[in-house]
C-alpha cells in the first residue's frame, strides 16, 4: 500500500462533516424532521440522520451549539461525537445501549406484570366489563395501576408524543399515545359512569394499554440488543488499532500511549506486535499481515524505504520506522472515517422510505379518526367499543419503526462486509448503483497490469550508437516523467548503473510521448505517431515494432534529430489473479470493456491474455471520460476501474468508479468506491456485496410495510362485515414490536455473507 492510501478516505463533500448523537429520535418520521431542522439552517450544505445509530452527519460550516440547538427546538436532544475518539464513542454507545436495555426490560416485566394476568383473566373468560359497584372499585384501583404503568413503562412516548405536538408534528410516539390513552380513557369513563353507557359498551381495555406498553418496550429493547451486532465491522477496525507504541527517544526504547506518538518519530515494531502508526521503514526487514485491511491473504515483505500502515501485524523481523502519519490521519482511522460515513449516507431506496414515512403518521391519524367514524355511524352495538378499539388498533399497528430501520440497518452491514474483503464505499448512492452496473470498463496499466513495467527489448537501429548511449538517451528523456513506462525505462537503467544527463525544452506531447534537447540533439521518444507527424522516417522497423506489441510488450521509439536509433520495448505484467477476476464479472453478465493509452496491438494482446473481446486503444487523458459518456447514452450502467490521474474524468463521470487503492490519490479521490488491494476480484466482490445489501433493503422494506400496510385494513375492521374478523390491540401492539426485531434480524444476517470464492 502506498502514501495514496492516506486519501483513501478523505471523500466526498468539500465540507467539513460533523456528528451530533440524537436523543429521543422514535421511528423514521423523526429523521425527516431532524434532517429538515438542520438543513434550514444557514451554512448547512447537507445533513444525513442513520436512524439505526441514531447519527446525523452535518456537512457545512456551522458550530455545533447552533446545530444542537435546532435539534432542541424540535423536541429532541443533541451532543456532538465529534469530540471523542472513535473508541470512546463506541463503548459509550455500549454503555448507553446497556443501560437502555435494561431500563427497557424492567418497564417491560412492571407493564405485562399487570397486562399479562388481565389478559389471561380475559381469555380465561373473566368478565371484563362494569356493572357492579364492587366491580366499580376493583377496576377502578387497575385503571390506577395502569396510570401508574403508564407513566413508569410508557413516560417516554407520551413525552415525545407531547414534544411533537409542541412542534406541530407527529411520530410512532403519537400513535402509541393516541392509541394507549385514548383505551385507558375509554376504560376510566365505563368505571366513573357505567350507567351512562348502553350495557354492551361497559368493557374496559386496561389490560390493552398494558400489554402494548410492555410489547413495544420489549420489541425495543430486542432491537437494541440486536441492533448492536450491526457495529461489529467498526468495532473490528477500531480494534485493529494498537493501544501503545514502543519509540526510540534519547537512545532509549520507551512505551508511550499511542496518542503520544509524533511525526517522524522512530518507532519499533517487533514479532507478532500491530504497527501502531503509518510509517516508511528506516532498519530492518520483515513481513507484515496486511489482510485485515486489504482483504489479502498473503503477507507483504517490508524491506528498507517500504511502507506501513497502522493496524496490519508484524509478523517475523523486528524493524524500526520513522512515523509518517499519526493519530486521525493514519489511513486506518480515515478508513474508519470513511465506513462510518458511508454507514450513515443514504441509498435513493432508503430516501424514498424516508418521504413516505413522513406522510405515513398523518395518514394513519386521520384512517384511524375515519374508521372510528365509520364504526360510531354503521357498526354493530356496542358502536363506540367498537369504535375505540378499531382507531386504537390502527394507530397501534402502523407505527413506523421498522420502515425506518429498514434501510440504515442494511447499509450498516453491508459498509462494513465490504470494508472486511478490502472494498471501501463511499457512499450509500454508490453501495446501490453498484448492483446495476451493466458494463465495466477497465484501465489496462496498474489495473489488470501490475503497473511496474520493465525494459524487455532495445532494437538499435542506427549502428553508430551503443546500448549505452541509447539508454542514457532514454533515461535523460523520461526521467522528469511520472508515466509508469517512463519509471520503468529510468528503473532498467539505473540498475544498470546509467545515470541520466540533464536535458532542456522538456515538452510533454499529450497521448503521443515527449521531446527535449540533450546536449544539443533533439530528441524525440514516444510512439508512431510522434514519429510520423515530426517526420522520422522508420526505416521498415515497423513490423518489429508489431511483433513486440503482438507480445504484449509497449514498443517505443526513439529518435535522435529526426532519425530513428532505436526502438525500446517495455513490458507490464499481468497481474496473476486478472483472468479470473474478469471472468467473474462476465459470468455475473457484466460487459467487461477495457480503455487505454496504449498502442493498439499491445492493448489487443493483453485483452486476449484476460479474455477481453472490446478494447479501445491510443485513447487520449481527456477522451477516455467521452467514452464513458458514449456507453451510457447506449443505456448502459457504467463503472470505470482505474488508478492514473488520467483516470480521473472518467471515474467521476461514470455511475460507480473504482479507484485501485495502490493508485494515485488523484484516482482515489474521484472515485466513489475504493479497492484496497490491487486485485480485480475487488470489484467482483464490491458488486456482491452491493447486490446483498440491495436485496437486504427490499426484503427489509417489504417486511416494514406488510406488517404496517396489510395491518391497517385487518385493524380498521374492513374484513369483519365478512369474516367477523377484528384485530385485537394486543395482537397489534406485539405486530408493530416485533416488526422492528423483524428488520434488524434480516439485515444481521447479511454479515454471514460471503462473496464467491475465488
Amino acid at each position: 500500500m502506498n502514501e495514496s492510501t492516506e486519501n483513501t478516505a478523505n471523500t466526498g463533500a468539500n465540507h467539513p462533516t460533523q456528528e451530533l448523537i440524537i436523543e429521543g429520535a422514535g421511528c423514521a418520521s423523526c429523521v425527516g424532521k431532524i434532517e429538515k431542522a438542520l438543513k434550514d439552517i444557514k451554512g448547512v450544505d447537507s445533513a444525513e440522520m442513520n436512524f439505526a445509530l441514531r447519527t446525523v452527519s452535518i456537512g457545512g460550516n456551522v458550530n455545533a451549539a447552533t446545530l444542537i440547538s435546532a435539534i432542541e427546538a424540535i423536541g429532541y436532544n443533541a451532543k456532538s461525537a465529534n469530540e471523542s475518539s472513535d473508541e470512546t464513542l463506541l463503548d459509550e454507545k455500549e454503555a448507553a445501549d446497556e443501560k437502555y436495555y435494561s431500563t427497557l426490560m424492567k418497564q417491560m416485566w412492571v407493564a405485562m406484570g399487570l397486562g399479562g394476568p388481565l389478559m389471561i383473566y380475559g381469555l380465561a373468560g373473566g368478565p371484563m366489563t362494569v356493572e357492579t359497584t364492587l366491580e366499580q372499585g376493583v377496576w377502578l384501583v387497575i385503571g390506577l395501576l395502569c396510570a401508574g404503568i403508564m407513566y413508569f413503562a410508557g413516560k417516554h412516548f407520551y413525552v415525545g408524543a407531547w414534544k411533537s405536538f409542541v412542534n406541530h408534528t407527529a411520530n410512532m410516539d403519537t400513535l402509541i399515545a393516541l392509541g394507549t390513552g385514548t383505551a385507558w380513557l375509554y376504560s376510566m369513563v365505563v368505571v366513573f359512569f357505567p350507567m351512562a353507557l348502553p350495557e354492551m359498551a361497559r368493557h374496559v381495555y386496561f389490560e390493552a394499554t398494558a400489554m402494548i406498553i410492555g410489547l413495544i418496550n420489549l420489541g425495543l429493547a430486542l432491537e437494541v440488543k440486536a441492533r448492536g451486532r450491526t457495529s461489529e465491522a467498526i468495532k473490528r477496525l477500531i480494534g485493529l488499532q494498537a493501544k501503545t507504541a514502543r519509540v526510540v527517544r534519547d537512545d532509549k526504547e520507551i512505551d508511550i500511549a499511542i496518542e503520544q506518538v509524533l511525526l517522524n518519530d522512530i518507532v519499533r515494531v517487533r514479532p507478532g506486535e500491530k504497527i501502531s502508526v503509518d510509517g516508511v521503514v528506516t532498519q530492518g526487514t520483515t513481513t507484515v499481515d496486511e489482510s485485515m485491511l486489504t482483504g489479502e491473504p498473503m503477507s507483504v515483505k517490508k524491506d528498507q524505504n517500504d511502507e506501513v500502515v497502522a493496524g496490519t501485524i508484524n509478523k517475523t523481523g523486528s524493524i524500526l520506522f520513522k512515523a509518517t502519519r499519526v493519530g486521525k490521519d493514519t489511513a486506518l482511522a480515515q478508513i474508519i472515517n470513511m465506513v462510518k460515513r458511508a454507514q450513515n449516507s443514504k441509498p435513493p431506496i432508503g430516501r424514498l422510505a424516508d418521504v413516505i414515512s413522513a406522510y405515513f403518521v398523518p395518514v394513519i391519524m386521520i384512517i384511524a379518526i375515519v374508521s372510528a367514524l365509520i364504526w360510531l355511524n354503521f357498526g354493530p352495538d356496542p358502536t363506540l367499543a367498537f369504535a375505540v378499539v378499531s382507531a386504537t388498533t390502527v394507530l397501534i399497528i402502523a407505527c413506523p419503526c421498522a420502515l425506518g430501520l429498514a434501510t440504515p440497518m442494511s447499509v450498516m452491514v453491508g459498509v462494513g462486509k465490504a470494508a472486511e474483503v478490502g472494498v471501501l464505499i463511499r457512499n450509500g448512492e454508490a453501495l446501490q448503483m453498484a448492483s446495476k452496473i451493466t458494463t465495466m470498463v477497465l484501465d489496462k496499466t496498474g489495473t489488470i497490469t501490475e503497473g511496474s513495467p520493465t525494459v524487455t527489448d532495445v532494437i538499435i537501429t542506427n549502428d553508430k550508437l551503443t546500448k549505452q548511449q541509447i539508454l542514457t538517451a532514454a533515461a535523460s528523456i523520461e526521467s522528469g516523467s511520472e508515466h509508469p513506462l517512463a519509471q520503468a525505462i529510468v528503473k532498467s537503467t539505473a540498475e544498470q548503473g546509467i545515470e541520466p544527463e540533464e536535458v532542456t525544452d522538456f515538452e510533454a506531447i499529450t497521448g503521443h510521448g515527449v521531446q527535449a534537447i540533450l546536449n544539443g540533439q533533439k530528441l524525440l521518444f514516444g510512439n508512431e505517431k510522434l514519429m510520423l507527424e515530426n517526420n522520422v522516417a522508420l526505416k521498415g522497423f515497423v513490423d518489429q515494432a508489431q511483433r513486440l506489441a503482438d507480445e504484449a510488450k509497449t514498443p517505443m521509439y526513439l529518435a535522435i534529430d529526426n532519425e530513428l536509433a532505436a526502438i525500446i520495448a517495455v513490458s507490464d505484467p499481468i497481474k496473476e489473479d486478472s483472468i479470473a477476476a474478469i471472468e467473474r464479472l462476465q459470468k455475473n453478465g457484466i460487459r467487461v470493456i477495457m480503455l487505454t493509452g496504449d498502442n493498439r496491438a499491445t492493448a489487443k494482446a493483453v485483452a486476449k491474455k484476460v479474455g477481453i473481446s472490446e478494447v479501445f486503444a491510443e485513447v487520449l487523458p481527456e477522451d477516455k471520460s467521452n467514452k464513458v459518456a458514449e456507453l451510457q447514452a447506449q443505456g448502459e450502467i457504467v463503472g470505470m476501474t482505474g488508478d492514473g490521474i488520467n483516470d480521473a474524468p472518467a471515474l467521476a463521470l461514470a455511475n460507480v468508479g473504482f479507484a485501485i487503492g495502490t493508485g494515485t490519490d488523484v484516482a482515489i479521490e474521484s472515485a466513489d468506491i475504493t479497492l484496497m488491494r490491487g486485485s480485480l476480484h475487488g470489484l467482483a466482490d464490491g458488486i456482491a456485496v452491493s447486490k446483498a445489501t440491495l436485496s437486504n433493503i427490499k426484503q427489509n422494506l417489504f417486511g416494514a410495510f406488510i406488517y404496517n400496510v396489510a395491518g391497517v385494513p385487518f385493524a380498521a375492521g374492513v374484513f369483519y362485515p365478512f369474516f367477523g374478523l377484528l384485530l385485537n390491540p394486543v395482537i397489534a401492539g406485539a405486530a408493530m414490536a416485533f416488526s422492528s426485531l423483524t428488520v434488524v434480524s434480516n439485515a444481521n444476517r447479511l454479515r454471514l455473507f460471503k462473496p464467491k470464492d475465488h
